[in-house]
Parts: structure tokens; sequence; C-alpha cells
């Protein structure tokens, strides 16, 4: 039993990591809930502690992977057009893993801005570029998460 339930987690924790990537799986709560089914359901115990901080850092993260997009579109000028052009390219990209995942959030974010200053190209890109580094700076606090989630568990199955 202890076997598949350790199957299940690990799944889990591969999902999460998957989900920091993919945009609309939330990597990091995936992530810990795979180690809270190894807490639960198997004799290996995590400190309250552990569970305690993790789970605020997965919370934390989590809201600012919303709010990191949005962030630098409308730090690098954005506007609201912007901001819906960097999700829908987001969710087209999503059908051309993995370039269409950074270049859809761009060309959306550069379009929306486009419409917004009506033909001005530079501070178009200058607005897509936020776009991107939002996207990107989220990507990679997702994936630290859910990696670490990931490599605390497997440290803790084998100690």
């Amino acid at each position: 039993m202890t076997v598949f339930v350790l199957t299940i987690a690990l799944v889990l924790l591969l999902l999460g990591i998957l989900g920091s990537i993919i945009p609309g799986l939330p990597g990091p709560p995936i992530s810990y809930t795979g180690i809270l089914v190894i807490h639960f359901f198997t004799e290996i115990q995590f400190s309250s502690t552990f569970l305690w901080a993790w789970g605020i850092v997965v919370a934390l993260v989590f809201i600012l992977d919303y709010t990191l997009q949005s962030w630098g579109v409308a730090k690098f000028g954005g506007g609201r057009y912007s901001t819906i052009g960097t999700f829908i390219g987001l969710f087209i990209g999503l059908f051309v893993p993995p370039l269409g995942l950074l270049l859809g959030p761009f060309i959306g974010a550069f379009i929306g801005a486009l419409v917004e200053v009506k033909g001005a190209h530079s501070r178009a890109l200058k607005v897509a570029l936020g776009s991107l580094v939002g996207f990107v700076s989220g990507a990679v606090l997702k994936l630290s998460v859910s990696l670490a989630l990931l490599f605390y568990s497997i440290y803790f199955i084998w100690l």
C-alpha cells in the first residue's frame, strides 16, 4: 500500500513541475498536495513547521503567479488591452508548446499595446517585454518551489 501511495505522491509532485511551466495548472499547489499525501498516508512524517512553512510559501507563490505578469505589463506602461492581449496570447500559446508559451504572451501584449497607443511600436515592444519578464519570473518562481518540494520529499523518503 505504501508503494501505491508514494507512486501517487510522485505523480503529483511531477505534475506540479509540469504545472509550473504550463499555464492553467497550479504547479506548486499540486506539488504540495503530493507532500500532504506522503505525510498523511504513509509512515513518513514531515514536521508541522515544514508543512506550515511550505503551505505559506505555496500560497504566496500562487498569488504572485497571477500578479507578476499583470505587474510586468503595468510596470512597462501597458494598460487593459495589453493585459487582455497577454492572457489571450498565453491561451493561444498553450497550443504551440514550448515556444508558444513564451511568444504567445509577448505577441498578445504587443498587439494589445498597439491597440492602446495607436501605432507606437517602441512603447508596444516595451510593454510586450514587460509581459515576458512577468511570465518568466512567475514560471521560475513556481518551478523553484515545485522542484524544492520534489527534492525534499525524495530526501525524506530515503532518509
